[in-house]
């Protein structure tokens, strides 16, 4: 690297030598044509140069000292075979801002040591770590709670971790099926009358629960295991006057259920089962907005109820293109 190093944007300039002991690993670190190292010095105003194993980071002492924990955190991350990208990068970096980073997520993935971190989810394509402290706290409660409701804006893992979860779960065979639902509602569109039998007229309602399932799980074993009804995808509607027992059961766009429906999915629950629900309170696509919302209903009704969690999420928490979590706070901010 022999680019120009960029002014400390405040504070006394500081300078801090870094060595890695695993130099074979530093081009899945620094990525292609240094495309990680790049995005660290935009993100954090330092500038990084790299010679052999040793690393030097220059800026101001407050930047400096945070890129070294970052950087210390993604080498730990592609020691445990992780890949590194923009969005992992700007996850750690957010999670490295959070209080709780060195009390909670470092206990968890330990910097520098390579270990296998508890909290993760395996399944048959890809292992999943958490990428911000409010998936941490969520996926902590994905395995020790029956019902947890999943509360906020669209890019913060809601449904993606629930759906990974669920398919962990019944490839080791603690549940004997997947049941993933949704209200088919109409956001702010009239799509008309879709043509084709139930499954084509639900399946576009549906497509979201799809590609995470496709992303956890090879194609033939998705197709196979909704064959045999090990998966089963369906609207809410679908599931008045059933015993969910033995089941993962994920209800996805809660917000857009009214309260019947709510009430009648959650007293839908059986034994040996796990219910997550998952929504946006303030996206809400029923007439009326928020206050129709059966999901906003629930966490008033329930909030506080014994063996019941929420998991809440902010616009900090999207991991999907920075862009999306500013978005998300525009929308929701002072001047929404």
């Amino acid at each position: 690297m022999s680019r120009k190093p960029v002014p400390a944007p405040s504070g006394e300039r500081s300078r801090v030598e870094v060595t890695f002991d695993k130099p074979q690993l530093l081009p899945q670190l620094f990525g292609e044509y240094d495309s990680n190292i790049l995005a660290l010095e935009e993100r954090l105003g330092v500038y990084i140069h790299a010679r052999g194993q040793r690393v030097v980071i220059e800026g101001s002492a407050e930047s400096v000292a945070h890129a070294r924990e970052v950087l210390q955190e993604l080498q730990a991350r592609v020691i445990r075979g992780e890949d590194i990208d923009t969005g992992l990068i700007d996850a750690v970096i957010a999670m490295s801002s959070e209080p709780m980073f060195t009390g909670i997520v470092k206990a968890e993935v330990p910097a520098g040591g390579g270990g296998t971190p508890p909290i993760m989810i395996r399944t048959r394509k890809k292992t999943i770590v958490p990428r911000s402290v409010a998936q941490t706290h969520y996926m902590r409660e994905l395995v020790s709670n029956d019902m947890i409701f999943a509360l906020g804006p669209a890019g913060t893992g809601k449904t993606y971790l629930a759906v990974a979860q669920a398919v962990a779960q019944l490839i080791t065979g603690s549940v004997q099926r997947l049941i993933l639902s949704r209200p088919a509602v109409e956001a702010g569109e009239r799509l008309g009358f879709l043509p084709g039998d139930m499954k084509e007229k639900v399946d576009p309602y549906l497509r979201p629960i799809y590609d995470a399932l496709y992303d956890c799980l090879p194609a033939e074993q998705v197709e196979r295991r909704i064959a045999s009804g090990e998966i089963e995808i369906a609207p809410i509607a679908f599931m008045r006057g059933r015993t969910l027992a033995d089941a993962f059961v994920i209800l996805d766009e809660a917000q857009n259920t009214t309260p019947a429906q709510m009430k009648m999915f959650l007293t839908r629950f059986g034994a040996n089962s796990r219910m997550v629900i998952c929504g946006d309170p303030n996206q809400v696509d029923l007439p009326g907005g928020p206050p129709a919302s059966g999901l906003n209903d629930a966490v008033r009704r329930l909030e506080g109820v014994e063996g019941i969690a929420f998991s809440w999420f902010t616009a900090a928490d999207v991991v999907r293109h920075p862009i999306v979590g500013r978005i998300v706070q525009a929308y929701e901010g002072p001047n929404a």
